[in-house]
Parts: C-alpha cells; structure tokens; sequence
C-alpha cells in the first residue's frame, strides 16, 4: 500500500462517522463533570526536600569577623548578592566593608570567589538591586550614605552617592527600596529608612550624585493615637524606623517597622508637615496614619502580602511573628518562633499562605498556614553553632530558590521542596478567609 494512502480507505471514514455522535456525547458529559475540580496537572518531578544548592562566602569579610547583614536577587534571578557588616553594637561607620556578587548560572562557579566585589569605607547595613537594571544595586551604610553602584564595572562601580550633608542620614541606614517614578514607570528612584527617624526619597541628579526630592519625618507627637503606646523617654522625638514594606496594590501605601516594637500603616502622599527641627533641603512630611499594636521590643523586619491588599507580617526582637490586618490594631495571629530575637521575615512570591523567617538561634523557618498556624512546616539548621541568620530573601524569577546570609559571614542557597512552590487548590480562598477574621 502506498504511503498516506491507509489513512485515506473508506473503511475509516466510515468508522469515524458511525462514532462521531458518541465521541461528541462522552465529550461533552466530561466537560461537564467536576471530577477534576481543583486538580493541577504537574509535568516536573517533585521535589521532596529543601536542600542546600550553595555555599557561599568572600573570605577577607569572613576574616575580618564581618555579618552578612543584607542578600539581594536581581532581576533576571541569576546573580546573589550580599552585604557585609556589623549588626551588633559598636560603631562600625569606618569599617572597611563589602558589596560581593555571584552569579548562579556562570560555569565553574567558585563559591568563594564572588564575579563581583566591591570595597565599602563603612559597614553596609542592607542591600537592592535593581528592578530592571540587572546589574545596578543600592546599599545602606552605617554612617547614613546611601550608594548605588553598577556591579558590572569591577574597576569603578560606584554610579552614585548621597554624600554626607544636611539631607543625609545622621544614624544607619536599614533599608532601601527601589520605588518607581509616579509618572515615570520606567525611572526609579531609592527610598532609605534609617533609625534617625527620617524616610528619604533619593533621585540621580548629575554626575555621581543621589538628590533628595521628598522626605519624611516620623515625630512622637504626630504618631496616631488610635494604639496606646509606651510614653517616650524626655526629650525624645524621632521615631526610629528599622524596616519598610510597600504594598502590592497600592504604590503609596508602605508600613514601616519601628525601635518602639510598633508598625506603622503611612502613605507617600501624606501632605502634613513634620514637627522636626532637622535640616533639610525639602519639606519634611508626616508620613503615618495607623498605628498597630506593639511586639515586645523593636522590629526588624516587615512583609507585605503579593496575594492580599491588607495583609503584611512583622518580625521582632521578642522572637515573635505578627501576622496583621491594614484594618485592625491587634494581630491577626502571634507566632512565638525563637527565644532570641528574629531578623527577617518574606511572604513567597508565589504561594499565598507562604513565609519564611531568619532567627537568633541559626534557623530559617518555612511556614505553609494551610499546614499549621502554630509551627513551622520545615526548620532548616543554616549555623551549625546556633549563630544568628540576619536575612532572607525569596527569588522571584527562580521561585524554587531562597537565599539566606548569616552572623558567619554566608550566603546559603536553599532549593525549595515543590510543596513551597506550587499552589494549591484553594489556597487564595484560604487567604481571604484569614483575612476576613478582622474583629468586628
């Protein structure tokens, strides 16, 4: 028989006309079944258990007795970088420090030899790269700069600079977020909270120069009453600040994590003028609105939800885990999950009812809340002596990876088993429904 022609014979066109009508019949009864509702088909092969992928660390830094205080992904999710410093007490603002970089995907990756580093004159407290700008990173330091530097020119990296005048921060700098433009989506500029009390918008403006275009000023006598709050010690004004998160849905909507231990809901377009005496080159604004109930000593870390406008956690020096509701004071639910303090808490990019956190006592904690409310789904040992892990940070484009920085001067890549990347079925309802347990 030629070839094409067996698929021509009138055999088989008259045996698909005899069952077309019951093809179509059986077709139509499974496409109104719900056998299958909630059912996600998945071709890769699950991933059982967190392992770790890297570990990675720059020697001098390790040497010189130096923390990891900060790690960062880029935007392509390929490049890990990290900040070195101090986060114990004593005054790091001349301490020789370090910006490293390793990108995951180049061949013969050398963990302890980073594709980037660069020399810091001050202990760098924390660290972002870029939203799109895969090799552009901003950093924090002790003395209150804020840096922005191109890792992808080993030899001059640095691209610009705060400086230090009346409009830099006087304390450290604990966080920066890169915010984009309102009417430029595409440009970008760098907001840095810090324990002087200030939050501070900085643009590029010139040849290496970062310029102050908003701030504000977080004043004891302008916080919301709405909480009561332990009364401030004489003569204090500042509220120093320690963490920032933004919101998903709203651009100007950012809660912020403060040394008093409360978080407070503030709004980039407040219009109030600050009571602050401190210099200046822009008018200072009262940036809060709400003020939630308090941990048990300062917060270090905020997380607000990809998944659900109102929700964001909290992580404090008391161990414990606030999950909160935008629309209520007290917690939605506390979780105690050190005796020492907690570093760092992240929602997951890609599982709503997903965090992980950084303790004390040399843990990263992973919690799946459709799982448990109470304890952690999986605890990961990143020190083995217990020393303390300072931050973590889900990557967004590689989902099935963590990163994590310690007191021991490392970087550790954790694979995430497949139950902490893939959703289930009625997770995002799950969320909603937490969310709606506001007290009415």
């Amino acid at each position: 028989m030629p070839p094409g022609s067996r698929h021509n014979s009138p055999g088989l066109a008259a045996f698909l006309r005899r069952v077309e009508a019951m093809v179509i019949r059986e077709l139509n009864k499974n496409w109104q079944s719900h056998a299958f509702d909630g059912f996600e088909v998945n071709w890769t092969e699950p991933q059982q258990t967190v392992t770790c992928l890297h570990t990675l660390g720059y020697p001098p830094a390790q040497g010189q007795g130096l923390h990891v205080t900060s790690v960062s992904w880029n935007s392509t999710g390929s490049v890990v970088a990290c900040a070195y410093g101090r986060l114990d007490d004593g005054d790091w603002s001349t301490l020789k420090a370090f910006v490293c970089a390793w990108n995951l995907d180049r061949r013969g990756l050398n963990p302890r030899q980073p594709s980037a580093v660069v020399e810091v004159p001050s202990a760098v407290m924390c660290l972002a790269f870029h939203p799109t700008q895969p090799s552009h990173i901003a950093g924090g330091l002790y003395s209150g700069e804020v840096l922005v530097w191109d890792m992808s020119r080993p030899e001059d990296p640095l691209l610009w600079r705060t400086g230090l005048t009346d409009d830099t921060h006087t304390d450290p700098v604990y966080q920066v977020v890169w915010l984009p433009e309102p009417r430029y989506s595409y440009r970008f500029r760098v907001l840095s909270v810090a324990t002087d009390g200030k939050v501070l918008l900085w643009q590029a403006a010139g040849p290496g120069q970062l310029q102050l275009t908003e701030g504000f000023a977080l004043v004891v006598q302008q916080l919301p009453r709405n909480t009561k709050l332990k009364k401030p010690h004489r003569g204090e004004t500042e509220v120093g600040t320690t963490a920032v998160a933004f919101s998903s849905f709203d651009p100007s909507l950012f809660v912020l994590g403060t040394e008093g231990g409360f978080p407070l809901k503030c709004s980039l377009a407040a219009e109030e003028a600050a009571l602050t005496r401190m210099p200046s080159s822009v008018s200072l604004r009262a940036p809060a609105q709400f003020t939630f109930s308090p941990h048990g000593g300062p917060v270090y870390s905020v997380s607000c939800s990809p998944f659900h406008r109102n929700l964001f956690l909290s992580a404090g020096t008391d161990g414990h885990i606030h999950l909160y509701s935008m629309l209520q004071a007290q917690p939605l639910t506390s979780l105690q999950l050190s005796h020492k303090y907690l570093f760092a808490v992240r929602w997951s990019p890609v599982r709503p009812l997903v965090f992980a956190a950084a303790s004390g006592e040399g843990d990263v904690q992973l919690f799946d809340l459709q799982k448990s409310s109470q304890k952690p789904t999986v605890s990961i040992k990143q020190t083995q002596d217990e020393s303390p892990v300072y931050c973590l940070e889900f990557n967004c484009q590689q989902t099935q990876l963590l990163a994590a920085g310690d007191a021991k001067g490392t970087v550790k890549v954790w694979q995430l088993s497949t139950e902490f990347t893939e959703q289930g079925p009625s997770e995002t309802e799950d969320l909603e429904q937490l969310a709606a347990e506001v007290a009415t």
